[in-house]
């Protein structure tokens, strides 16, 4: 099978399947921010040890990226994609057994570790078989996922955390991996020139990896990823502690409380899609740059909301902007750079994003002790990341380097 001989009906097959893997990631990584609530309490940990817990997964996850896009340049991204869903199916089920601090920590860096190629690998999957024009509706379609996913999350934990408990809600999350690593076997089929992209898009000749880490373009994109990851995983891994400790709100309550900002997030991936595929050149970083600005602000409006409903509402309308932005960053990789080199190119700069997932709770775990279970400061270091992320979009320059010439 070559590039061109891939059907419609198989991209669309494969994009369902990529769809399904990416959601069940994001149910792991959002069910435990709710898990820990329940996790903390048995294992008697506090909000640092909490912070360090969700962290853990995030290094694993961000060590990976690099070494995953490489390999999936140079293997297949196939077999990478396997190997990744396999492995993170196996340390999901594993988090089950965890004893103590030490065991939960050493768990779920595996864990990321795991995961960490799914990413690079399943988006030059995208770029191999898709065609330049439609890789932005592709990709946004991807992205939906962690919306849908952060919409049945909050009740769908509070129901298994009350009814079969946080143990034995992992070995379940594990199992349905090893399903999905089933399907991808079967029935992901690429071409024998997984180098090249579909459609007429010509490719380069073999790019040093040295040479991609001298683009200015993808210095920025790191910034621009850590930033806007810091935001965004600041604020799903500890809001609904936040909402527990500081608002006074029950787990079913939050649950209810955050679909709203959920479906809004699915919205705002799935339309960001169809947006960047149609803006004109240079527009994407303009458009990124308010953005980011507008997150800013409804940050400090949210932690100075006086009512929980101001706090929901101003979270809802944040949601929409960080979808846009998170949606826009994956897109230039495909866009920008050639599709034999999107795996190494998506992992470095995803890189960013997962330091920053990584760093952002721990931090904030540190932050909230510090200051005496307030989080103000929180915010205002989330408020520092998007002024950045404005910096990083606004320098955006793609047209340094005869690498960028796809």
């Amino acid at each position: 099978m070559t590039t061109n001989e891939i059907t419609k009906k198989s991209r669309n097959v494969i994009l369902a399947l990529l769809f399904l893997g990416w959601s069940l990631g994001n149910l792991d990584r959002y069910i435990m921010n709710y898990a820990v609530v329940s996790i903390t309490g048995d294992l008697h940990l506090d909000a640092s040890s909490t912070g360090i817990i969700l962290s853990a997964f995030f290094l694993g996850y961000a060590i990976m990226q690099i070494p995953g896009g490489w390999l999936a340049d140079k293997f297949g991204a196939k077999r990478v994609l396997l190997m990744a869903v396999i492995m993170w199916s196996i340390f999901t089920g594993l988090t089950a057994i965890a004893w103590s601090l030490t065991a939960m920590i050493v768990i779920r860096f595996l864990f990321g570790i795991g995961e960490g190629g799914f990413q690079p690998s399943s988006s030059k999957i995208i770029a191999t078989i898709f065609p330049k024009e439609e890789r932005g509706r592709a990709m946004s379609i991807m992205l939906t996922s962690g919306g849908i996913v952060s919409l049945i999350v909050p009740l769908l934990a509070a129901y298994l955390l009350g009814t079969i408990g946080w143990r034995m809600m992992f070995i379940i999350i594990g199992a349905i991996g090893a399903i999905i690593a089933f399907l991808y076997w079967k029935y992901i089929q690429l071409p024998k020139d997984e180098a090249a992209t579909a459609g007429t898009e010509n490719t380069t000749s073999k790019v040093n990896f040295k040479e991609l880490l001298k683009t200015p373009l993808m210095w920025n994109l790191i910034i621009a990823y850590f930033c806007i990851y810091a935001v965004n995983w600041g604020l799903v891994s500890w809001i609904p502690t936040y909402l527990q400790k500081n608002r006074g709100l029950d787990l079913m309550s939050i649950g209810w409380a955050q679909t709203i900002p959920a479906i809004t997030t699915i919205i705002g991936v799935y339309g960001s899609g169809y947006i960047i595929d149609k803006l004109p050149k240079g527009m994407e970083k303009v458009l990124g740059s308010i953005s980011c600005a507008v997150i800013g602000l409804l940050l400090y409006l949210m932690f100075t909301a006086k009512t929980v409903t101001l706090f929901i509402g101003y979270q809802t309308v944040v949601s929409i902007f960080i979808a846009f932005v998170i949606t826009l960053l994956p897109v230039i990789v495909l866009k920008k750079l050639p599709s034999s080199i999107t795996g190494s190119a998506m992992g470095i700069a995803n890189t960013g994003g997962q330091l920053a997932g990584f760093v952002t709770p721990m931090a904030i775990g540190f932050m909230v002790d510090a200051f005496n279970g307030s989080f103000d400061a929180a915010f205002w270091m989330l408020i520092g990341f998007a002024l950045i992320c404005i910096v990083s979009l606004v320098t955006l320059n793609d047209q340094k380097g005869t690498l960028l010439k796809a």
